[in-house]
């Protein structure tokens, strides 16, 4: 299945929290969405790997994602190697994606700086003719873009999701066993505080209020954006 948009998070919730909003858009203006988590989350405080499965899937449902897969690599010690670089190659060319989400290049947690820079190089190896994945042919996505996770960066564009924020939050709800729980016996972790999903919110009308809108999730861009026309470009 040839998808639109293909977003990489390193944990099941890291797609979400980043980019849910857009997602949850362009799923509604009818675009293919996709993501791919690299990790189960094996080293989370909270709730289980099997558990987080069945949370990931219904996150997904909440925000009308097409496809979702899970490459299993080692949480909190994969390297960017051959071995996980090809499993993303193989997983790009699957879906020959146009745009890509990557997680930021730099966080609180070191497994997101390093699934950004794995996925920048995947998708450029992707598109060697001599890399070869039978029955896969190279496709490189037109557009690498980083969402912006728990390190505040400026972002170099932004996004509307005015409309789109319950539903974002929706997909987080999923996440029972992470968030934010009066009644849960299980350790305290940051973003399980009640204040990170304030923090959330909060970030959405900075972002809004910066593009001169209600909502707005904010990205990075290694390249400078370029319209091909004046008026696809607006201010609110």
């Amino acid at each position: 299945m040839k998808l639109d948009i293909l977003a990489f998070g390193a944990h099941p919730d890291d797609v979400e929290l980043g980019c849910g909003g857009t997602l949850a858009k362009h799923a509604a203006l009818g675009y293919k969405i996709g993501i791919v988590d690299l990790t189960p989350s094996q080293l989370s405080t909270r709730g289980t790997v099997e558990n987080r499965a069945i949370e990931a899937e219904n996150a997904a449902k909440a925000l009308g994602i097409t496809v979702r897969e899970n490459l299993g690599m080692q949480d909190g010690f994969f390297e960017n190697n051959h071995e996980n670089k090809m499993k993303l190659v193989e997983v790009i060319r699957k879906y020959q994606p146009e745009i890509i989400f990557a997680t930021a290049p730099d966080d609180r947690h070191p497994d997101h700086g390093r699934a950004s820079q794995m996925v920048k190089e995947a998708n450029f190896l992707a598109g060697l003719h001599k890399i070869e994945t039978p029955g896969l042919e190279p496709w490189r996505a037109k557009s690498v873009y980083y969402y912006i996770q728990f390190k505040h960066f400026e972002p170099d564009f932004l996004v509307d999701i005015t409309g789109f924020v319950e539903q974002k939050m929706e997909s987080l709800k999923a996440y029972a066993s992470q968030f934010y729980d009066a009644n849960s016996t299980e350790p305290q972790t940051v973003i399980a505080s009640k204040e990170f999903m304030e923090l959330i919110n909060g970030r959405h009308a900075v972002f809004g209020a910066m593009g001169m809108s209600k909502n707005a999730e904010g990205f990075i861009s290694e390249f400078k954006i370029v319209a091909d026309n004046l008026f696809d470009l607006h201010h609110g």
